[in-house]
């Protein structure tokens, strides 16, 4: 299971958008409340994030933005709320927690659909900071169907604004097949990263293009390889703020590479002892939560 999926929540779509039961849901004493602060975690003393029963959420609700539905947990109404507009201190205070604290460093001590929830809650709060105003007339937008919508209050406009997703390609790009053993997979070092630090190439979609296309063009422009032999390895939610990472493995024509050096300073084959010797010498591959990961660790499986 990827970071950030297999959440356990019933989104209930076909219910967001009735008024009354989404207010009998607000007035559930049993339903759950997750609170956030500038995309943030607020976490209890033993770094767990705070979930409040709605009963005794009085003042935090008074004082937040209005929460928006995530689903429902077997009958359990779950919503998340919005403290951004107050201080970190006065975030912490009404939420009853200790801190704040990025869902990212908490991957690792949260059951995988736990994160989920939590990073589902921070997309969608971020996404309504994001919205408060039409992007077509200008005027103020409001919150519908459980937060899942903005509407335009604008008299001649009336648009709605749905959450928007930004999908990206990330791909594993193998050695030419006949090449000369071993088999290797090419690695980038990106602009910004440290010396020595490589991972997967990634980027985004563009408008009119296939996933497919995207991932074609993102290796030839960024590395200059050009690839075949195309296959689907999974997807992952992204919610930083809104992505969506589709993973690919690719064969790529030839051995030469030509960096862009602009997104890529460097890039270079690996064979999979030497990605063995940079794991033994404590370095990660890719980040431990990303779909990055599992493409390397699943390449390296392959060949044992």
């Amino acid at each position: 299971m990827l970071a950030y999926g297999g959440g356990w929540l019933d989104r209930a779509a076909a219910l967001r958008a009735d008024r009354e039961w989404m207010t009998a849901r607000l007035a559930d004493p049993a339903g759950v409340l997750l609170p956030l602060w500038r995309d943030h975690c607020l976490v209890d003393a033993g770094q767990a994030p705070v979930r409040l029963a709605l009963a005794d959420a009085a003042d935090l609700l008074a004082a937040a933005d209005e929460p928006v539905f995530l689903g429902l947990d077997d009958d359990v109404p779950v919503f998340a709320v919005d403290l951004s507009q107050r201080s970190g201190v006065e975030a912490v205070r009404l939420a009853g927690a200790v801190s704040t604290v990025d869902v990212r460093a908490l991957v690792g001590r949260l059951a995988p659909a736990d994160a989920a929830v939590q990073a589902y809650a921070r997309g969608l709060l971020h996404w309504h900071r994001q919205q408060r105003y039409c992007g077509s007339c200008g005027s103020a937008t409001v919150p519908r169907d459980g937060g899942h919508v903005r509407a335009c209050s604008g008299p001649r406009c009336g648009r709605l604004i749905f959450p928007r997703i930004e999908p990206a390609i990330i791909v594993l790009v193998e050695s030419p097949a006949g090449a000369e053993a071993p088999d290797r997979c090419l690695l980038g070092r990106h602009a910004g990263a440290p010396q020595g630090s490589y991972s997967t190439l990634a980027g985004f979609v563009e408008v009119g293009e296939s996933l497919e296309d995207a991932v074609r063009r993102e290796m030839a422009e960024e590395a200059g390889v050009s690839v075949t032999a195309l296959s689907y390895q999974g997807s992952q939610a992204w919610p930083f703020p809104a992505g969506l990472m589709v993973g690919f493995r690719a064969t790529a024509g030839s051995e030469e590479v030509r960096v862009d050096g602009e997104e890529l300073l460097e890039a270079r084959w690996f064979t999979r002892a030497e990605l063995r010797e940079r794991v033994a010498a404590g370095r990660t591959l890719g980040r431990v939560d990303s779909i990055d990961h599992h493409l390397l660790t699943g390449w390296l499986a392959a060949g044992d």
